[in-house]
């Protein structure tokens, strides 16, 4: 049973395992010795930044014919999955910016995808997305942030909460209520908002449980004068865009968790086999095989998963919907499982910051939250099965 053409389905290419031992090269040299750092300082990633730039590893996913490598979506998911290997904080780099500029690459006018797209190519600005507030998370529809029409501009009022990467990226797409008395979801529209644009502050960085190197802030809209070309799709397509890109980017969510999980795995297996108790190394005792072993089982099903999703997305498959959401659920999940063993593994040493596991399980727990919690992304899969 060799040789045959329809297994190759199940491998990744010969150009995906290069990106990989490209990007784990860099994440291993650059990347993880400032880890315990840039979590520590709660202090953004800069040499992680330039180690992606450098090698066109920032924002892999922006095509060609915008100044980018344009990889493919699980060429972008190995990215993120290495550097979330090494250090989560800065796999938001990559991740973010793909969040950021996908509402872009789905809906904007070719005007704007030639003025935004090359600049984060080019590793001269990054991106980020505002659509949560604090009132409304789960619930996005409810969002109060209001663009008014003055002229030939919008006019933005408002706030949005936890934005990843605020205050660092240059640009940021925005979700407001353009028709407050439209129907709900459907009065919604998306805007590319500048940093430097009159107006526009932010609030002050979040002390979080995990993710500290990459800042979470607010974004604040006072008055906030922006062109009217500026707007990504059409009026009231704000929330269908931001959906659609949802569906995509919860499967780079999925393999950040497969690599923070992958590091924690790693960490507790080199552990186990150095450390010794009642005359031999602990990696002798059946029970933590057993343990060992879950923990590279279920590792193992999320990568495929997730794998399969970007595949879809790569696709744009009718199922998205459900994988992506899969995706990221069971990943994230998975995630918080195995950090967890990894710091039961380690015992004593695994609750301290002097190994890597603690920053690890702290970091998983974000997975399980953001881009929709997994309870959300279970109502998704629910909704698509019963379609």
């Amino acid at each position: 049973m060799t040789g045959n053409p329809d297994f190759d389905l199940f491998r990744t290419s010969e150009e995906h395992e290069e990106i990989r031992a490209a990007i784990r090269e860099i994440a291993d040299e650059r990347i993880a010795p400032h880890a315990a750092e840039v979590d520590r300082n709660s202090e953004f990633p800069k040499a992680a930044f330039d180690a992606l730039c450098a090698a066109d590893f920032h924002a892999p996913h922006i095509p060609e014919e915008y100044g980018g490598v344009g990889a493919d979506a699980l060429a972008t998911c190995i990215v993120i999955e290495e550097v979330a290997r090494a250090c989560a904080s800065s796999s938001l780099i990559p991740a973010v910016n793909k969040l950021g500029t996908m509402p872009l690459i789905l809906a904007a006018s070719e005007e704007v995808k030639q003025k935004y797209l090359p600049p984060v190519a080019r590793g001269e600005a990054m991106f980020s997305y505002g659509l949560s507030e604090r009132e409304a998370g789960s619930d996005t529809a409810s969002m109060k942030c209001r663009a008014t029409p003055d002229g030939d501009d919008w006019v933005l009022h408002g706030q949005k909460s936890w934005i990843t990467n605020a205050g660092e990226s240059q640009y940021y797409t925005v979700l407001a209520v353009t028709d407050p008395g439209g129907r709900r979801g459907a009065n919604v529209s998306a805007f590319v908002v500048e940093k430097d644009d009159e107006g526009f502050s932010f609030g002050e960085k979040e002390h979080k449980l995990g993710i500290k190197g990459s800042p979470t802030r607010e974004l604040l809209f006072e008055n906030c004068r922006i062109p009217g070309d500026r707007m990504i799709g059409s009026p009231g397509e704000g929330l269908k865009i931001a959906l659609r890109t949802l569906d995509h980017t919860r499967v780079t969510i999925g393999a950040q968790a497969v690599g923070i999980a992958q590091g924690a795995v790693d960490a507790a297996t080199a552990y186990v086999k150095d450390r010794s108790q009642f005359g031999k190394a602990i990696a002798e005792f059946q029970g933590i095989q057993f343990m060992l072993a879950d923990m590279a089982m279920e590792l193992e099903a999320a990568r495929q998963l997730v794998y399969v999703a970007a595949a879809k997305s790569e696709r744009a498959d009718k199922d998205l919907s459900f994988f992506g959401a899969a995706a990221k659920c069971y990943a994230s999940d998975m995630a918080m499982k195995v950090t967890t063993d990894a710091v039961q593994l380690l015992g004593g040493y695994g609750y301290v910051s002097d190994y890597p596991v603690e920053r690890m399980m702290r970091d998983a727990k974000i997975t399980q939250i953001y881009e929709g919690t997994n309870q959300i992304q279970r109502l998704v899969m629910a909704r698509q099965l019963l379609k």
